[in-house]
């Protein structure tokens, strides 16, 4: 009964005496404006609900540099990935016809067949074709190329995991405690930063030759120890350039309302790191990462061209074009191929870094 006074007519609530609650009785249909299509738009985007993430990919993909690297980087990948399935040659497999080794076979240009294998067509046999031609050893040449940039790959993303990981926890302890325990770690990376790192990997790789010894057909003995050092010196050296810009993200995150209130209600250094700190230091830690790959690929390559890279016969595309120096002036495709893979790779992975950055960088407008 109550209730039914404190209602108007119609059942809209009666206006108090103090409240700033609008009397519709004071208003007819004529006073009301229908809101515009624009005005309509303007309210759809305002009650939008996104992420961090969600926003910066919008951003990634309306740069075109951005999805064409990525395109290329897909198509990579699904080459490496399928062709091993279609192509009956093996990385390591000397050509034979009929259970014989082709002689014959040895530097073939692309797409040609040796004598021996010419006649084995004409008599009605199939044979796949070479596509990048044949190396010096009568090895198919194509299937070489792809699994040198699996290693090149695979040593790229792993090498920048590990800095990823050990930059990330001792510039975050660094630049959360400070002080004293900060000027320290801090003077340890300046030390690490003044090592030669090739020198300590040919150092590391003659003193692990010696000393490790991998079972037989696993993966780290067909790398070989050269391979194993480089990842040794990714995890000793190549992390402080992360450590140093995640603890400056934190040494100005750190002094903002959110982590005192943190503090205030008894939340433990640890967490507070992992839950407030860090996801604001996302968008640097994706760029960093993302720009580290090319350069772990870049230093794997370089280092396979010197000789102190993975084992033979397992390929990379350093190794290729290191052996490809030798016949420059008969065979120059052999150095083309991996080049030219590797610049795809590097250019694909920076230009995806510039993306990103763009992308997720709060500071940068576009």
């Amino acid at each position: 009964m109550d209730t039914k006074r404190r209602q108007n007519p119609n059942g809209t609530p009666k206006k108090q005496i103090l409240s700033a609650q609008i009397d519709l009785k004071k208003f007819s249909a004529s006073d009301f404006i229908p809101a515009t299509e624009d005005e309509k738009r303007q309210q759809d985007v305002m009650s939008e609900s996104t992420t961090f993430f969600r926003d910066g990919m919008r951003k990634l993909f309306k740069n075109p540099l951005a999805v064409a690297s990525l395109i290329v980087l897909a198509a990579i990948i699904l080459t490496i990935i399928i062709a091993p399935m279609v192509v009956p040659y093996s990385y390591e497999e000397i050509l034979s016809v009929n259970g014989k080794r082709d002689k014959g076979a040895k530097n073939l240009a692309p797409f040609t067949y040796s004598e021996a294998e010419q006649r084995y067509i004409d008599a009605g046999g199939e044979r796949f074709p070479h596509i990048f031609g044949t190396d010096e050893q009568c090895r198919d040449y194509f299937i070489r190329v792809i699994y040198g940039t699996r290693i090149s790959l695979v040593v790229g993303f792993f090498a920048s995991i590990i800095v990823l990981i050990i930059g990330m926890l001792y510039g975050s302890i660094s630049g959360y405690l400070g002080g004293k325990v900060d000027l320290i770690m801090m003077r340890i990376v300046d030390i690490i930063y003044s090592l030669p790192d090739m020198l300590i990997i040919i150092l590391l790789s003659v003193v692990l030759q010696e000393r490790l010894h991998f079972p037989s057909g696993t993966l780290l003995a067909r790398l070989g120890t050269s391979m194993v050092s480089l990842f040794i010196v990714f995890g000793l050296l190549y992390w402080v350039g992360m450590a140093r810009l995640i603890r400056g993200q934190i040494l100005s995150i750190k002094e903002n309302e959110y982590i005192l209130a943190a503090r205030s209600i008894g939340a433990n250094p640890g967490r507070i790191i992992r839950k407030h700190i860090l996801p604001n230091c996302l968008s640097v830690i994706i760029i960093s990462t993302a720009l580290q790959i090319p350069s772990a690929i870049f230093t794997e390559s370089f280092l396979s061209f010197c000789g102190i890279g993975v084992k033979a016969p397992m390929p990379s595309l350093g190794s290729l074009a290191n052996n490809a120096r030798a016949g420059l002036q008969s065979y120059p495709y052999k150095l083309v191929f991996p080049a030219l893979i590797i610049c795809l790779i590097v250019l694909s992975l920076n230009l995806l870094g510039d993306g990103l950055r763009d992308a997720f960088d709060p500071k940068l407008k576009r």
